[in-house]
């Protein structure tokens, strides 16, 4: 997937001045591709260039099941999840809506999040955002006889290979351009570029050295089961049947601190008898494949401006990473922030520049 993605050249040739800031987006996942079409599009007299070393189908966004369903982090306010998830689900709708949807990817997908008692049944801060959240009727839960509630709703779903493909593709029509390198120092952009974003994920450890993101390693089953329309989630999360486009995923796993992306055959015999039990038809589904990804994983997702200084040299970042499991849920929401974040940098460069000249 690389091929076509110029690795050598890719620094501006001479100087550029303000009136176009140049804007370097690390990062090629999810998280990136969003932030950097968001920039693009909200602060079109700059230029935008992502640069990565992984592509898809190599990221871990490629490994998700792309499922609008958050999981919350326990450092970031209710508030502030909630924005973010209502202006992603907004914003793929519309995708949903268009005629853009089977290139990017979007659908449209009902179907119930089921509980074994009664009480462990919140009611979660996004009811009101899905579509048709309601409490799942007697007849529905005989279809689940050791569950004794739920709920159901109509949620979005990315596919997410063909959805990294048509962000991309949408960066470069905005005129952006994708880089293939691998980037060890952020001061190694400095002479270019005049504002960073970081969105390198669980990479944000060895290369800013943030120890505060882990990896929550997820295992999960790439199934060809046409059949299947509805989605099926356990409350706890770990047990997911999620129809898509082109396959069904079935999940999953959660192992903290785990970095292991070597497929474990007994991990994947007890995935797919969980979501047998739970939904028996699957015992018929072919073309199994097992994919592994590392969730970079934090409290609070980190969306700030930093300066970093080496002697008199300035340089602006906007960390925009630790998504962990609930990366698509939230990152058209994100993404708006990063873009407000480097139009905050691209106004107190220019406000330095205006005073120096004076």
């Amino acid at each position: 997937m690389k091929q076509g993605r110029s690795s050598s050249g890719f620094l501006p040739a001479g100087p550029q001045s303000m009136s176009k800031p140049r804007i370097a987006v690390i990062g090629a996942g999810l998280i990136g591709l969003s932030a950097a079409v968001c920039i693009s599009e909200t602060i079109p007299t700059c230029s935008v260039t992502i640069i990565s070393d992984e592509f898809t189908p190599n990221t871990t966004s490629d490994v998700a099941a792309g499922m609008l369903i958050p999981h919350t982090y326990p450092g970031t306010p209710i508030y502030q999840q909630k924005q973010w998830f209502k202006e992603t689900f907004d914003y793929l709708f519309a995708i949903n809506n268009s005629s853009e949807a089977p290139s990017a990817g979007i659908s449209l997908v009902s179907g119930w999040q089921i509980f074994k008692t009664s009480s462990s049944a919140e009611l979660p801060f996004w009811s009101d955002i899905v579509l048709g959240f309601r409490a799942m009727t007697e007849m529905e839960l005989k279809k689940f006889p050791q569950y004794r509630f739920g709920q159901a709703f109509t949620t979005l779903k990315c596919d997410c290979p063909s959805y990294l493909l048509w962000l991309e593709k949408r960066l470069k029509g905005n005129g952006g351009e994708v880089h293939a390198k691998r980037i060890a120092n952020l001061w190694d952009l400095q002479n270019n570029y005049d504002i960073v974003v970081n969105c390198t994920g669980i990479g944000s450890r060895q290369l800013i050295g943030d120890l505060k993101i882990y990896p929550v390693r997820g295992q999960v089953l790439k199934v060809h089961a046409p059949w299947l329309n509805h989605f099926i989630r356990d409350g706890d999360g770990l047990s997911y049947i999620y129809p898509g486009i082109h396959n069904v995923t079935l999940g999953g796993t959660r192992e903290k601190g785990s970095w292991n992306l070597s497929p474990d055959p007994n991990i994947s015999k007890d995935i797919f008898d969980k979501c047998c039990a739970l939904e028996p038809s699957l015992q018929k589904a072919q073309d199994i494949k097992v994919r592994v990804g590392l969730r970079p994983s934090r409290l609070a997702v980190r969306l700030q401006k930093e300066i970093l200084v080496q002697g008199e040299k300035k340089l602006p970042v906007v960390h925009n990473y630790g998504h962990g499991s609930g990366g698509f849920s939230m990152h058209w929401g994100t993404a708006k922030e990063a873009a407000r974040l480097v139009g905050e940098c691209i106004a107190t460069l220019q406000d330095s520049l205006s005073k120096a000249k004076l």
